[in-house]
């Protein structure tokens, strides 16, 4: 897991399959609880760290949990999927809507013997505080979104978006300042 964490090229090992294993055996009952209470004990033996306030709707879903930081009174809609093979960390009052992804895993491209071995490495997710990703928002590996920016609905995010800015299309591109 530590190569994978430091960003490095990695093969998947009993290590990961065995923290993926943990982590949806807590997905499992998470997604099972009605009750935003019940569930928080649940989240803090999920995630990295969960701020004062912190709400995710069920149905979630995640690789590792482990690797998730949501910031105080953040807000994550159903049908997420965070793929933490890298950090995720999501400010304070950020919105996610629903079917959102964010995605920290890359596979090689050009390298044809790795990409068939299966090698893969991961770069950081970041939403700022008070942004607003709407309905089906993709943000790819590597990629901030900045504080207070909001990202229309279907967005992909391919590159970094400073604050306070509106964004769409794909990829996203920024359409005016806020």
């Amino acid at each position: 897991m530590e190569r994978m964490t430091r960003g490095d090229w990695y093969l998947d090992g009993p290590d990961l399959v065995g923290a993926r294993d943990r982590c949806r055996r807590l997905l499992d009952r998470f997604n099972a609880t009605a009750d935003d209470d019940a569930r928080r004990p649940l989240m803090a033996g999920l995630f990295a760290h969960v701020g004062p306030g912190a709400v995710v709707l069920p149905r979630f879903r995640c690789s590792y949990g482990t690797q998730i930081t949501l910031g105080a009174h953040c807000f994550v809609n159903t049908d997420a999927l965070f793929m933490d093979d890298a950090a995720i960390t999501i400010g304070d009052h950020a919105r996610l809507g629903p079917d959102v992804r964010l995605v920290t895993a890359l596979h090689p491209v050009e390298d044809h013997d790795r990409r068939k071995a299966g090698w893969e490495r991961a770069a950081p997710v970041t939403i700022g505080a008070n942004a607003w990703l709407g309905v089906g928002v993709i943000v790819c590996p590597g990629v901030t979104v900045g504080a207070d920016t909001v990202v229309g609905a279907g967005s992909v995010v391919i590159r970094d978006l400073p604050d306070r800015v509106f964004a769409a299309g794909n990829p996203a591109r920024v359409i005016r300042a806020l």
